[in-house]
């Protein structure tokens, strides 16, 4: 495919590992050899995720202080000016400074990118949003119930439901992290240590169903935010005596070598936009027991591509873990990973999403 004559940088706050800070690294990497200039800005704070950026990707870190830093904004509106940028990609809430820019700089178009699949849930949108939202020359939305919360509460013109992919990079894959415990038997849990990702009622319930007698373990890979979220698991893992089945990694930048030693991977927030999570475990073929929210259900259909679970039931999930016990079940299990591997490869493939998204820009 020739390369567009499109010049665009995603916008966002940080490059701590979490959904929306993936996405913006996965749709810089994946433009750069489709248009003539893929750029990423870091407006607030720097992140583990700096290393995923492939070298041709244009980056920028603002050392943005608060809202209101000129020096910050000055840096980023040069740099959209000096490198004739047509768009500007701002996911979540990095869209203020994307509209600023457009007000002093009005060749650029900007997009917004939402990844709060909570968003739903408001009545109303937030006073900046809204206001903002009729300078936007597309919103994209990562599930369908957003996108029809964007077209009623929103100003935008044009509203576009794509999903998230995700991208494999073996040429740069690294393998850092050795997960403990027994082979066969390692459940892997993907998520920073905060709400809404319900770590602790998932760890109540594996104590329940005392899988771990039987050597299963639980790994945590995710950032520790020390405070009292985490402050919780770690008295919870303490009391039940868990040290040796229940073990925290902090941030992991080798996510693709740790899906390789799983043997499940969870997920049990208690509300979602589109999981990032769960395309990475698919895309690594492991077998996924998801919380029922947001578009989980679309992407895991139960018994068929994965196992679904109410993520507020303790007993229910405990129930799911005994009966992973068994290696017929386990069996059925890695089939199960085998058909979502399939389903994220035909349905949201990086090439899909990326022409879809080159298309409606052009």
């Amino acid at each position: 495919m020739q390369k567009q004559n499109i010049r665009i940088v995603q916008l966002i706050d940080s490059l701590e590992p979490g959904g929306a800070e993936r996405m913006a690294v996965n749709y810089a990497n994946a433009l750069v050899d489709k248009l003539s200039f893929s750029g990423l800005g870091a407006t607030r704070k720097e992140g583990e995720l700096k290393q995923q950026l492939k070298q041709s990707v244009h980056y920028t870190f603002l050392h943005k202080r608060n809202n209101l830093d000129l020096k910050a904004f000055l840096k980023l509106r040069s740099y959209c000016v000096q490198n004739k940028i047509d768009f500007i990609h701002a996911h979540s809430s990095s869209f203020f400074w994307a509209v600023l820019v457009k007000l002093t700089h009005p060749k650029v178009k900007v997009i917004w990118h939402d990844h709060f699949g909570n968003r739903v849930r408001q009545a109303k949108p937030d006073f900046m949003l809204k206001l903002f939202s009729r300078f936007f020359y597309l919103v994209i939305a990562v599930n369908e119930e957003l996108q029809e919360w964007s077209v009623e509460k929103l100003n935008a013109k044009t509203v576009l439901y794509l999903p998230n992919f995700s991208l494999q990079d073996q040429e740069h894959e690294k393998k850092e992290t050795s997960l403990k415990g027994e082979k066969g038997k390692r459940i892997v849990f993907l998520a920073n240590l905060k709400n809404p990702k319900n770590h602790l009622l998932f760890l109540k319930a594996f104590y329940r169903s005392s899988v771990y007698e039987e050597g299963w373990t639980v790994h945590l890979i995710g950032k520790n935010f020390e405070d009292a979220y985490a402050q919780h698991i770690l008295d919870f893992i303490k009391e039940k005596n868990l040290q040796s089945s229940i073990y925290l990694y902090g941030s992991c930048n080798d996510i693709p070598h740790i899906l390789k030693q799983g043997t499940l991977g969870v997920l049990s927030s208690t509300y979602e936009g589109f999981p990032v999570t769960l395309l990475e475990y698919g895309t690594y073929g492991l077998p996924v027991l998801s919380t029922n929210v947001g578009y989980c259900s679309k992407l895991i259909e139960n018994e068929k591509t994965g196992l679904l679970f109410d993520p507020l039931d303790e007993e229910g999930i405990a129930g799911l873990l005994t009966r992973l016990t068994d290696a017929e079940a386990l069996e059925q299990m890695k089939k199960f990973g085998a058909n979502l591997k399939q389903k994220i490869e035909q349905r949201y493939g990086v090439e899909k999403v990326i022409t879809d998204y080159i298309e409606v820009l052009k």
